[in-house]
């Protein structure tokens, strides 16, 4: 009996959910994934390489996300890797824009120094800004943020800006730049979303 019951209070429960579906702004998608070209241009020292993440809807109005990036500093042999993990929140406050916010976990993990010391942080990041379709094959996004290492650096606030051109509904190529302080970083590579 559980078994005949089971089609029916799944079939019940998607169509109860359905309008919710509609909350993210039209032509915005918070499940991605993407990799691409990292660069740092910094007051003094310049790095460049690599860097993947994504993002994934568990909720038409909630979102986890990740990201990692491994760079390595112009003219030496160090590099850093760079961690983030976190949760966001999106409200359409039009047919074609989301307010959001977002918090993370940062990390930073530049292996050890001449004596053998880690040189690494822990953090986290906060951010809020919109999201939106700008037209049909052109997305962007304006964030205002503040991450802070602790004692081990100092908080820092920063801008992010970026934008998506739209091959078709499931590839793009993903362009962002943030400023901080003395550091800009830039992304940019081709994005999968679904």
């Amino acid at each position: 009996m559980k078994l005949s019951r089971s089609p029916l209070l799944l079939a019940m429960a998607l169509v109860a959910t359905a309008p919710l579906a509609a909350t993210a702004a039209e032509g915005v998608s918070y499940n991605y994934v993407q990799g691409g070209y990292v660069a740092t241009n910094g007051d003094g020292a310049d790095a460049d390489g690599f860097g993947v993440d994504g993002s994934f809807a568990v909720h038409p109005n909630f979102h986890v996300f990740g990201g990692y990036s491994n760079q390595e500093i112009d003219g030496t042999d160090f590099d850093f890797d760079q961690w983030r993990a976190g949760v966001g929140y999106n409200h359409q406050i039009s047919p074609k824009a989301d307010l959001l916010a977002r918090v993370a976990y940062e990390k930073f993990d530049a292996g050890r120094d001449l004596f053998g010391d880690r040189i690494e942080a822990d953090g986290y990041s906060a951010e809020v800004g919109v999201r939106g379709a700008l037209a049909q094959h052109l997305e962007g996004y304006a964030l205002a943020g503040f991450e802070d290492y602790g004692s081990d650096v100092d908080g820092d606030f920063y801008g992010r800006l970026g934008a998506n051109v739209k091959f078709n509904q499931s590839w793009s190529i993903n362009g962002d730049v943030k400023f901080a302080g003395d550091d800009t970083q830039w992304f940019v590579g081709p994005r999968l979303s679904w």
